[in-house]
């Protein structure tokens, strides 16, 4: 075994995660070894026989060495220890020990054997420098599992951890949802994979890139993550950001197995910002879970299960004046208190109190089985389980609040399950077959219900919202995702290794989306709430005015075909890898035509993506200029990652399925009717439900509704030209170790976005110019919405470097920088093509320029510190401190120019987007932020021999801790937008405050 300090493993698997890390593959799973056996004269030993043995299972493999003395073995699980034996006929035994694999890259095993000699064999102990390649292949950060036990991991999620990636920023001013943002790029634009199976949010519907509310695994289950910005193998695919690629832990002979829980509170919280007292919930959070696993056959069947679960608590930081929540909304308390007298006594109605805290959950539940078939063949199965949920604002701008019955729940179930089938068919040839299928069940549910619409009654400075949000009044998603691939690896004995594969993925969706579905009402103020005259009415409905039959079923599957080799030039120090991705999807179904449409527009809105397809080649180059050094860079084609949301639009807005009215067509909204008089009729209401305003439909809405008739939204198609969204990607990189073990690495990354997806009015065209230059739009068709590409490209680059050091007392530590400028056309935020279209600035809302996206977060510092001692014996005390400080996200200052200049032509609803002539969209930053936290961890004593227990303490933004002042994140809210007179940023409680969390874990 190594007798290298036991310190420096971790250190240099945190190393990697800078740049320094190997290439990690997309919906790779497993790992290989590669290498050359040679005589003392450097001449090719034919005769030798490699036999690799990963220790903890007992699983063996063999081959044998080439005619040019080069091996490869593939489909190796992650981790170790390994152990490589050479058998030679010619040379000395060799015998190469402790040896560590990492996600997805070939662990080079080059050895010198010996000449004969008396004693039987060699024995090598493999250091922990080789242990961890540094010839990676482009820009990545890899992961193991020292990192993900010692990180201050406050969310146990693998955003806790990615986030040390100077190139990688984790949004944290959205509660749990956590987005990660890779070279200033949208989330929506990653793939996320476990085990194979890909856990994409697929539909669009969240910031976290995941497709439930949290991580959708256990913490506890993971062995390694590794994300990858430019990767240049083929088999990767589904993304333009970034690729997560996460594989879970397996069972060995040894069973093993730890239970944790953590515990934190208000009373653990910060309660003052900068000088401010805060007013905090009560709540109260807990986590809980164990993990186990080991043999049901030694050597030959080994299982892993892993459970966790959350009891926790959302907390809402917005209230009126006076209330010393971290965010004060410009509305009084008694203002407030008139409009819920008004609701109570008039509607019938109580929109519940002025929410602080609602009660959250989330489970999770993990079980891998693998089997040793034969020294050929092993085969690998998992399943995992996620439902959890959030309580959500809906309208929580600074000119709205929302009562709590406004808010929503947001929850998803999951249910995924993975095969995976490795087999050796000889020494050169190896295959991998996997299957996968995902089911999930999306709810929204308000939280008062959907008994009573939603009301909007306007005040002086802020819009108050009360009943159900009117997106969330009939509104149910389900998908599913079946995934099958077929990969083969042929070494051939000249040292090529070729890789070729075929993917197919089949998503199928059921989405009912329906707003206004139990109307939404709007009054101009609270004497016309008082009075029942209302502004504007909105119902929305199928024509059976039964949401579900104006529900979209559809579905779509996407096909990929690659081929790669890989090879060594001049003598081995360039190792090229050259390729090509082909992908293409088909599809039978389509939007129910619109007849209208096509006779005004001369084109059908029934287009999908069928038969669309991109080639995509990619070039990567790793140069070893000597042992200290290594070159890399490479060159490709990358597409996926645009939200199915996006589509799903074309299938369910076609004004074919639902339709909707509108109040002013019936003079509710003239002041000529008061919704209390006594000649409205009222349709749809519930049983036990009084017949009224909120409760039901007026008649005259309700059944033209049912006539197929309406006073619609804009209908949304594809268009008939539309490409795939492609970006290519240029990585140019460089590591160096010094003399005194001093590790820094340097990379830029060259993105250019083509064809990027982007929202358009499909009717309007110019017809003049104001005397500002704003361009005069007309309405000459049926009103719509077009998802198509953008005719300008957008071109970002990062130029990032990090350093590394290790110290033999116990200390190391990593620092990092990146600087970042990305561009896009349209930030694409949303889910709905309305608020894709206006969720931005700009001059013109038909204007396709390339400006500073939304997510570029220019200028970013990561550092991480390690320090770990024995105190009391062979029980570890660690400390470990992370520590970041970034200048905040871009914003735009704006104005309503809704009437003025546009007329309300492109139909912008009076919010502040409009930029003034010569502004450009982002032009302004944020404020800076810098936060501290740090984990404490302390061992003891277990139960029996071999047992460990520990307890840890882990500081959420320590530096809040030390002075009020400090840690404070500051931001524009969204949608990046500042209206020109009024404050820009807002404090993100969440974010600013800090948090204590302590806990206990057991490990046997």
């Amino acid at each position: 075994m190594s007798n290298q300090p036991r310190f420096i493993r971790p250190g240099l698997a945190l190393a990697v995660t800078l740049g320094l890390a190997t290439s990690a593959a997309a919906q790779q799973t497993s790992s290989s070894i590669r290498g050359s056996i040679t005589g003392p004269q450097g001449n090719a030993d034919t005769t030798s026989t490699i036999t690799v043995i990963h220790v903890p299972s007992g699983t063996v493999r063999q081959t044998s060495v080439g005619s040019n003395g080069q091996f490869s073995v593939s489909g190796l699980r992650v981790g170790g220890p390994y152990r490589i034996e050479v058998d030679s006929d010619q040379f000395q035994d060799t015998f190469l020990d402790d040896v560590y694999l990492s996600l997805g890259e070939p662990y080079s095993a080059n050895l010198t054997l010996s000449a004969p000699q008396d004693i039987e064999n060699i024995v090598v102990t493999a250091s922990p420098i080789s242990s961890i390649s540094l010839n990676e292949r482009g820009p990545s950060a890899n992961f193991g599992l020292e990192q993900l036990q010692s990180a201050p991991a406050i969310n146990r999620n693998i955003s806790d951890v990615v986030r040390l990636d100077p190139r990688i920023y984790v949004d944290e001013s959205r509660g749990d949802q956590n987005g990660i943002q890779c070279g200033g790029k949208n989330p929506r634009f990653n793939s996320l994979t476990l085990d194979g199976v890909r856990m994409n949010d697929s539909f669009g519907l969240n910031d976290n890139g995941y497709p439930t509310e949290r991580m959708p695994f256990s913490y506890d289950a993971i062995e390694q993550v590794a994300v990858e910005l430019a990767p240049f193998d083929v088999i990767y695919g589904g993304f333009t950001a970034c690729n997560i690629n996460a594989v879970t832990k397996s069972g060995t002979n040894e069973f093993r197995g730890s239970a944790f829980y953590d515990y934190t509170s208000d009373s653990m919280r910060g309660d003052s910002l900068e000088g401010d007292k805060i007013a905090l919930g009560d709540y109260s959070e807990k986590r809980y879970g164990f993990s186990i696993g080991g043999p049901l056959i030694k050597d030959k069947l080994f299982f892993f299960a892993a459970y966790e679960k959350l009891e926790g608590a959302n907390l809402f930081e917005r209230g009126p004046i006076g209330s010393g929540a971290v965010n004060i909304v410009d509305v009084s308390q008694q203002e407030l208190d008139e409009i819920v007298s008004i609701a109570k006594d008039l509607y019938l109605y109580d929109p519940g109190p002025i929410p602080s805290s609602l009660d959250n959950e989330d489970e999770k539940l993990l079980v891998k089985l693998d089997w040793n078939i034969n020294d050929q063949h092993r085969f690998s199965f998992t399943y995992n389980y996620n439902d959890g949920n959030n309580f959500t604002e809906s309208d929580d701008e600074n000119y709205e609040f929302e009562f709590e019955n406004h808010l929503y729940e947001r929850g998803a179930k999951l249910n995924s399950y993975s095969g995976a089938l490795y087999s050796d068919w000889s020494d050169n040839f190896s295959t991998e077959i996997r299957l996968g299928y995902l089911d999930l069940d999306n709810r929204q549910i308000p939280v008062g219900g959907t008994d009573f619409g939603e009301i909007r009654v306007e005040t002086p400075n802020v819009d108050v919202y009360l009943g159900a949000d009117d997106s969330r009044h009939a509104n149910d998603l389900n998908y599913d995702i079946l995934n099958f691939s077929f990969r083969g690896l042929y070494y051939f004995d000249n040292g090529h290794n070729v890789t070729f594969g075929f993917e197919t993925e089949t998503l199928d969706v059921f989405n009912m989306f329906v707003q206004h579905a139990e109307t939404e009402i709007r009054f101009r103020s609270i004497d016309d709430f008082r009075a029942g005259f209302p502004s504007a009415i909105y119902y929305n409905n199928a024509p059976s005015n039964v949401p579900q039959d104006a529900a979209a079923e559809w579905s779509y599957t996407l096909n990929s075909l690659y081929m790669q080799d890989e090879f060594d030039l001049l003598y081995g120090d360039l190792t090229v890898v050259m390729g090509i991705r082909f992908d293409w999807y088909s599809s039978s179904d389509k939007p129910i035509e619109n007849t209208a449409f096509t006779q005004e527009y001369g084109f059908s809105n029934t287009n999908t993506l069928d038969g669309e397809g991109l080639f995509q080649p990619r070039l990567g180059l790793t140069y070893r200029l000597s042992d200290d050094t290594t070159l890399r860079g490479g060159l490709g084609l990358y597409t996926g990652g645009n939200p199915n949301v996006w589509l799903s639009n074309n299938f369910s807005a076609n004004n074919v399925l639902q339709f909707g009215q509108r109040g002013r067509n019936f003079g509710y909204t003239d002041g000529s009717r008061s919704l209390f008089d006594g000649d409205i009729i009222w349709q749809a209401v519930e049983e036990g439900r009084p017949a009224g305003p909120g409760y039901g439909i007026p008649s005259e809405l309700y059944e033209a509704v049912a006539g197929g008739s309406g006073d619609n939204f804009e209908i949304n198609y594809l268009d008939p030209g539309f490409d795939l969204p492609s970006e290519w990607k240029l990585s140019l990189g460089v590591n160096h170790t010094f003399d005194n073990d001093y590790v820094v690495s340097a990379d830029l990354l060259v993105t250019h976005a083509m064809d990027s997806a982007i929202v358009l009015h499909g009717d309007l065209e110019r017809v003049g110019t104001t005397e500002d230059g704003y361009p005069i739009y007309d309405s000459v068709r049926e009103p719509s919405f077009v998802l198509t590409n953008s005719k300008e490209d957008s071109t970002s680059y990062t130029l990032s470097a990090s350093m590394y050091k290790s110290y033999d007392f116990g200390l190391d530590y990593i620092l990092g920088y990146a600087f970042t400028e990305s561009e896009d056309v349209q930030p694409m935020t949303s889910a709905v093509a309305f608020s894709n279209y206006t969720n931005r600035a700009f001059f013109d809302p038909q204007e396709q320029v390339s400006s500073t996206s939304n997510y570029n977060i220019r200028h970013r510092f990561t550092a991480m510190l390690n320090y770990e001692m024995f105190l009391f014996g062979d029980y570890k005390t660690q400390l470990s401190v992370y520590g970041s400080l970034n200048e905040g996200q871009p914003y735009s200052v704006t104005y309503d120019g809704t009437v003025d200049p546009y007329d309300f032509t492109p139909y912008l609803d009076f919010l502040p987007i409009v930029l003034r002539p010569g502004e450009e969209r982002n032009s302004n930053e944020g404020p800076w932020w810098g936060k501290v936290d740090i984990k404490l961890t302390q061992e003891f004593p277990g139960l029996a021999e071999g047992h460990r227990a520990s307890a840890f303490l882990i500081v959420d933004n320590f530096t809040n801790l030390l002075n009020d002042d400090w840690g404070i994140l500051d931001e524009v809210d969204f949608p990046n937008t500042v209206e020109e007179g009024s404050e820009p940023f807002s404090r993100v409680g969440d974010a600013s405050l800090y948090e204590i969390r302590i806990g206990v874990r057991y490990e046997f």
